[in-house]
């Protein structure tokens, strides 16, 4: 599966099934560069398992602001609609992965 870019209108339509794990980020946020290949391979390992979105704080801020996103990247993990886990800042592709396989 490919990783979709969500806005505040397609948000809830893209997330409320299933696990997904939501990267919220900023294209200026230097982080959120380092985590990008990071998450594609993750798409790649668990594509079947997990889907992938990516929200854009800067377009996006009424979802940010719901989900009291403060700095970037913050990683959300919701299964069928809410939040079961998050992380903020850079994380290593085993950290996420361990993180997702917890809610499978």
């Amino acid at each position: 599966m490919a990783i979709t870019n969500v806005t505040d209108q397609t948000f809830s339509g893209e997330t409320n099934e299933g696990v997904v794990l939501v990267d919220f980020w900023a294209p200026w946020c230097g982080p959120c560069k380092m985590i990008a290949p990071v998450l594609e391979e993750l798409d790649t390992d668990m594509g079947e398992k997990v889907k992938i979105v990516k929200v854009d704080v800067d377009e996006n801020q009424e979802t940010a602001g719901k989900f009291g996103v403060m700095s970037i990247p913050t990683l959300l993990v919701l299964k069928d609609g809410e939040v079961v886990d998050k992380a903020v800042g850079y994380q290593p592709k085993e950290a996420l992965a361990e993180v997702l396989n917890k809610h499978l």
